[in-house]
């Protein structure tokens, strides 16, 4: 039998999308002999988590952190081979600096012990500097209620986890010094705008599953190191046929069941893809104009759903002016603050990254009055930085970062089985029970291949330990034929 008959028995698939979602779909077709090809409009893959030169320096479009309970990101890394390039904490150990109450700057730190749950943060909620004895002793409690807590729960979803933290006590001080500093950076909103089920999934995952399960891990290479050269080289390996700078523009079912992708045209002129099944992995408005009617039982909710901004502010310093690899800040409106200078390449000075995220009020500032507000904002949070002098100031911004994880977004977002025989959903945005992180993303993308390879009568042939066992070869998730 020759290659092409093979490839065609085995079935053939086109991933629209080059993000952490498709590609991760397009890796998990291929490793189940499946034929696939990968479109990308942009001129590389990695989606939003992408870098980007600038003069001498490699520039992360944003800072991405993932933790040690992100067994699908961690898993990506590893198949890829770039697990070593973006290594975890040996502990959770996060300073939080606070410039607002007096005497001045008070250092504190949420830091685990080798203890078991639920002792193994203790110690540090005990001595946090930045809640009083009584919000110290509050937190407790309402952790321990979050635990009981069933994210599963369709309630929960209904409900915003700024009431429910007032309703147990949470101080607004505890909620800014505490609760929304671990709630902002990883659901992109603040209490008052997140659903409660979120909130539960992402905080007991994160802090009350396992002891380690917080510890944090980052790039130290640019990510599209990570994202694109490294996930194009696994891609090419398994047999993906990538294509980027190619959008689709269209997507139709032939009589006989098998799919069209048409695309935009370009220099080759218009052309069309052909395939057994497709996997949209792109955003939801652009997911809701290229499916075919009938696919979800109400489309129309995939345009309901929000997005949340995110905004970093890069600065280049002549000298250094932090000695920690990343800070978390209370009392100004820097949020988070990351050393990227090797990273990024810089040979002298310091390249610190501010990671702005729910930056409603900033992301469309111009970069003066953002200079003219944070760099103050700096020489107070670090004050090494006063004699120090600036080299470069510019900002990157993501107007759709992310879904915005508004209470009842949970019944907007659709699984990634579509009505029609051959098509899935990818993308952190679809109901993966995580919020929209590269977690969530990886995720989606092996739900997804699943889903296609079900339409297929395959099975997944690799198992993963963050995922269920695919379907019997055959039927579709749900048990439908």
């Amino acid at each position: 039998m020759t290659r092409t008959a093979t490839a065609r028995a085995a079935g053939d698939a086109v991933v629209v999308g080059g993000g952490l979602a498709g590609v991760t779909a397009a890796l998990s077709l291929a490793d189940s002999g499946v034929r696939v090809t990968l479109l990308e409009g942009r001129p590389r893959l990695g989606g939003l988590a992408f870098s980007f030169r600038r003069g001498e320096l490699t520039v992360d479009n944003g800072q991405h952190v993932y933790l040690r309970c992100c067994t699908a990101y961690r898993w990506f890394l590893d198949r890829v081979g770039g697990a070593a390039l973006a290594p975890l904490q040996e502990r959770l150990d996060v300073p939080v600096l606070d410039v607002a109450r007096p005497p001045g700057r008070r250092l504190g730190r949420l830091r685990r012990d080798a203890l078991p749950v639920p002792l193994h943060l203790g110690r540090s909620l005990t001595a946090y500097p930045h809640l009083s004895l009584a919000d110290r002793a509050r937190v407790g409690r309402a952790a321990a209620a979050l635990y009981r807590l069933d994210p599963a729960d369709p309630a929960l979803d209904a409900r915003d986890f700024g009431g429910w933290l007032a309703e147990h006590g949470q101080s607004p001080r505890a909620v800014r010094a505490l609760w929304d500093l671990i709630g902002v950076a990883t659901l992109n909103a603040r209490a008052d705008d997140v659903s409660l089920a979120l909130a539960a999934m992402v905080l007991r995952t994160g802090l009350l599953s396992e002891a380690g399960a917080s510890d944090i891990g980052w790039a130290r290479v640019p990510l599209g190191e990570l994202h694109d050269t490294l996930a194009r080289r696994a891609l090419e390996a398994a047999g993906v046929q990538v294509l980027t700078r190619a959008r689709a523009t269209g997507l139709a079912r032939r009589e006989d069941g098998r799919w069209q992708v048409a695309l935009a045209e370009g220099a080759g002129g218009a052309r069309t893809i052909e395939a057994d099944a497709v996997v949209l992995a792109v955003p939801p408005r652009e997911t809701h104009g290229l499916l075919p009617g009938g696919a979800l039982e109400d489309a129309g909710r995939l345009l309901e759903i929000g997005h949340s901004p995110i905004l970093n502010v890069h600065v280049v310093y002549d000298r250094k002016v932090l000695d920690a690899p990343f800070v978390a800040a209370l009392g100004t409106p820097i949020q988070w603050v990351f050393d990227r200078t090797e990273a990024s390449g810089l040979t002298e000075g310091q390249y610190l990254a501010l990671s702005q995220s729910a930056a409603d009020e900033d992301i469309d500032a111009p970069v003066a009055d953002l200079r003219a507000r944070y760099l103050p904002e700096l020489e107070e949070l670090l004050p090494l930085t006063r004699g120090a002098r600036v080299r470069d100031f510019f900002v990157t911004r993501e107007r759709t970062a992310t879904f915005a994880p508004a209470p009842g977004v949970g019944r907007l977002r659709p699984g990634a089985r579509t009505r029609l025989p051959g098509l899935s959903l990818a993308g952190a945005w679809t109901a993966t029970g995580w919020p929209a992180t590269m977690e969530g993303a990886v995720r989606s993308g092996v739900s997804a291949a699943d889903a296609a390879l079900a339409s297929l009568g395959r099975a997944r042939l690799v198992r993963h330990a963050f995922a269920p066992d695919p379907a019997p070869a055959g039927t579709l998730p749900g048990g439908a034929a």
